[in-house]
């Protein structure tokens, strides 16, 4: 059996979320499963954890991942004879070879600017493989625990229990939270809910600014929790609606029916590689519109949003 190496430069959850399905293509032309080098922001060991296609994560922190020789160091050990890079990169290619592996497949050099993320990868991985891929991702989470979280989190059939990704990496991809406090509002006055409030650490004003509104009793927080401990929360509902975030597509790939708010960000590239994404764009712009630098947070209407909310819970 090959000894497989894939190797993900993007630093985003989402970024590695549109990959899986890639990763899965080759593990299943191997017939077994292969080792992904990420940088740790991408939470890839977390993501991939219960992943029967994944054997071992290699993470790299800020500082590891600008090194050369330390990398190499890393991988060179397992010998491994094949390595998947999705990436343009030169350093990741001269890295690989300097690591003993024979074949090295990679994105052709200075080609990647301007193009579109999953089906880039998509095209790269069917013309090595010769096999078509099914977009869709999937995250694997352990579900022996299920009922325990669901009792935990008093997460039941009785309820609509929606994860709300009320964060962004930047505040330009991100619809104001006085915005989401009166969609969750009027949700929970047409349905009985659980709000789960997708964010980080870093936003812990804007989760302080949902939690003293009045809907704030029906809302649990993931900020102080880490990625690993929210999956099997996240596998357990049935709802995503919020911005375009990691979290976003961590629940569509655990399967959840999920509402994106695409204002500063191409939903080509990351909102139509999944059956479980609907999107919603700023008022003026269009799928193939809508892109980075479009700044249209204040062109969605809340109106739309809960309309499309709705609409997708019913």
């Amino acid at each position: 059996m090959s000894k497989v190496l894939v190797v993900i430069k993007s630093m985003g959850i989402g970024d590695l979320c549109i990959l899986i399905p890639n990763i899965h293509a080759i593990s299943k032309k191997i017939a077994g499963p292969v080792t992904v080098l990420a940088q740790k922001n991408t939470r890839a060991e977390a993501i991939l954890k219960h992943d029967p296609h994944i054997k071992e994560v290699i993470e790299l922190d800020e500082n590891e991942i600008k090194g050369f020789l330390n990398i190499i160091k890393k991988i060179k050990v397992k010998n491994f004879d094949q390595a998947y890079i999705y990436s343009d990169s030169i350093r990741l290619y001269l890295i690989s070879k300097l690591s003993s592996i024979k074949k090295i497949f990679h994105y052709p050099f200075f080609s990647k600017q301007g193009k579109n993320f999953f089906r880039t990868a998509k095209e790269f991985t069917e013309n090595i493989l010769h096999v078509k891929v099914d977009s869709q991702s999937k995250i694997y989470f352990d579900e022996e625990n299920s009922n325990t979280i669901k009792s935990k989190f008093n997460i039941s059939d009785e309820k609509k229990n929606i994860v709300c990704g009320i964060s962004a990496s930047g505040p330009t991809k991100r619809w104001d939270v006085e915005n989401y406090i009166k969609l969750l509002e009027n949700l929970n006055s047409k349905y009985k809910c659980n709000f789960f409030l997708a964010a980080g650490k870093n936003d812990e004003d804007l989760v302080n600014q949902v939690v003293k509104s009045s809907i704030g009793k029906n809302c649990i927080s993931f900020s102080k929790m880490s990625i690993a401990e929210t999956i099997p929360i996240i596998g357990s509902c049935k709802y995503y609606i919020g911005n375009d975030t990691g979290w976003g597509h961590i629940a569509s790939g655990l399967g959840l029916k999920a509402l994106f708010l695409f204002m500063d960000s191409p939903p080509l590239a990351y909102g139509v590689y999944s059956k479980n994404i609907s999107v919603i764009v700023p008022e003026g712009e269009s799928i193939n519109s809508c892109t980075h630098n479009t700044r249209g947070k204040n062109k969605i209407s809340f109106e739309k949003v809960f309309s499309k909310t709705v609409e997708l819970i019913d």
